[in-house]
């Protein structure tokens, strides 16, 4: 359920349809797509509270409108494992 308290109707309105046109741009491979980013980027740092009316789904069809635009993939951080002590610094204690 999304927030749409602090949110002008029109501004919901608007956003909305641009993310129609970015899913439409993203399934067609639309040359459009660049346009669409840059509006939406513009809505959201004009009025934050723009975010509150996103659902999950809206925001992983920006990430991967983005994702396509930059060519770049996100992933997920490497864990490091503990480095693991030499035989020759072992001594009794270790074991």
């Amino acid at each position: 359920m999304t927030n749409t308290a602090n949110v002008p109707e029109s501004t919901v309105l608007e956003i909305k349809t641009k993310l129609a046109e970015l899913e439409t741009s993203l399934l067609e491979s639309l040359p459009n797509m660049p346009v669409i980013l840059r509006d939406i980027h513009k809505q959201l740092k004009a009025d934050p509270n723009v975010v509150t009316i996103l659902s999950d789904d809206d925001c992983a069809l920006i990430v991967n409108g983005l994702k396509q635009q930059t060519q770049t993939e996100i992933v997920a951080a490497a864990v490091k494992s503990k480095p693991k002590k030499s035989l020759k610094s072992m001594g009794v204690d270790d074991l």
